[in-house]
């Protein structure tokens, strides 16, 4: 008996001295039972700095309301912003801290094709899910990668739904000016299987280094050529810069642009050569009152001290609203595994988007299929 209890004394403090580091591995990543830390690496800084700030704006309105009425299971929302200048190796920088010397739960928000790209690897070897970049390429949508969710509109469709708008009115002699990169690639080769279903083959193509102004040669390569329509997959600074160039050079054609250009930093930037530019759209109509989701955005980001509605900030807006139904649907016992699955779960069928609708399911993590067409007015807003 004495030695029974001798052996007791001597087992007892072992197995719970092995199982208190045990269950406290248990506890995910960037979660505790007061918070969840999500981050996000963006242009905060440089000549798409407007990207990230509208991005990061909209989400935060939309997570500060959830904060304000207790979180979600009781834990409030964080989001670290990390700039990144829209550089791809910043971004790789960034992520990598991120994700081991913050510890976040899961990445939220980038902005770009290159620097999505560029966290791609880092990332998914480390299991963390990324949550809504804002980016249309192939790259993050095949194969298929667990944990990334799309809620925008791939460049395939947007480019498609370009192509197929000029051609239905008669615009047939078609010109691409794009970004000397993965995302101005992703979109000339949008264009060109769009057109090679109509039989159309593209004018000219000319390039503009990323976050460069520098448009000079892309105006004379493509001026001469005389197309009527010209289709931009580039940041709103290097666009604004090649319209303005193009019209003083006597170019009188039309513009098209797809949504990452960032409509309402377009539009500033062009003042009044922006009326008649034409940008495919992801996201509702930001000045709609017959959209639900549009119209709690409205009011949530005038609480949060925001005037001006645009679509940068409401896709960020529809990001945050619908990770947050992810977060519900997880659980309290809140790990990246239980949440790629509850994401999984979010459909038309058993979700109200308010006039956005996402389909996401096991086989497919490509919410959105939704593109729209705007104009730029005289005064610096849109027409839908």
């Amino acid at each position: 008996m004495h030695l029974h209890r001798h052996l007791l004394s001597f087992v007892l403090p072992l197995i719970v001295g092995i199982s208190s580091p045990l269950s406290s591995t248990f506890a995910e990543s960037g979660v505790t039972d007061q918070k969840i830390v999500l981050g996000q690496s963006a242009a905060f800084t440089g000549p798409a700095a407007q990207l990230g700030i509208q991005m990061n704006a909209g989400a935060k309105a939309y997570f500060d309301s959830v904060n304000e009425q207790g979180g979600v299971y009781g834990r409030r929302i964080e989001i670290i912003k990390a700039d990144d200048k829209y550089e791809a190796d910043l971004a790789a920088a960034n992520t990598k801290r991120l994700i081991e010397k913050d510890d976040v739960f899961a990445l939220f928000g980038y902005v770009g094709t290159p620097t999505s790209n560029a966290a791609l690897p880092i990332f998914t070897e480390a299991g963390v899910p990324f949550f809504a970049p804002v980016t249309g390429a192939q790259s993050l949508r095949e194969p298929l990668n667990r944990q990334v969710f799309n809620i925008r509109a791939g460049y395939f469709d947007e480019t498609e739904h370009l192509v197929e708008k000029l051609a239905n009115v008669g615009i047939k002699s078609i010109a691409v000016f794009y970004q000397n990169d993965a995302y101005g690639r992703a979109g000339l080769e949008g264009v060109q299987r769009a057109m090679k279903k109509l039989n159309l083959e593209l004018v000219e193509s000319a390039t503009v280094e990323r976050n460069s102004t520098d448009v000079s040669k892309a105006v004379s390569k493509i001026l001469p050529k005389r197309p009527a329509a010209v289709i931009q997959i580039s940041a709103y600074a290097s666009c604004a810069a090649y319209i303005k160039e193009m019209r003083k050079a006597g170019y009188n054609g039309q513009f098209y642009n797809v949504s990452f250009v960032g409509s309402q930093a377009l539009a500033d930037a062009l003042g009044k050569d922006g009326e008649g530019v034409v940008i495919s759209q992801v996201v509702p109509f930001p000045w709609s009152s017959s959209a639900p989701v549009v119209v709690e955005y409205a009011k949530l980001m005038e609480k949060s001290g925001v005037k001006e509605p645009n679509f940068s900030s409401l896709e960020g807006f529809i990001a945050a609203k619908i990770f947050v139904e992810g977060l519900k649907r997880a659980g309290k016992d809140l790990t990246r595994a239980k949440l790629v699955k509850a994401l999984e779960s979010i459909n038309m069928k058993n979700y109200n988007g308010g006039g956005f609708d996402i389909n996401f399911s096991g086989s497919n993590h490509n919410g959105s299929k939704f593109v729209d067409m705007t104009m730029i007015t005289r005064d610096k807003k849109f027409l839908n």
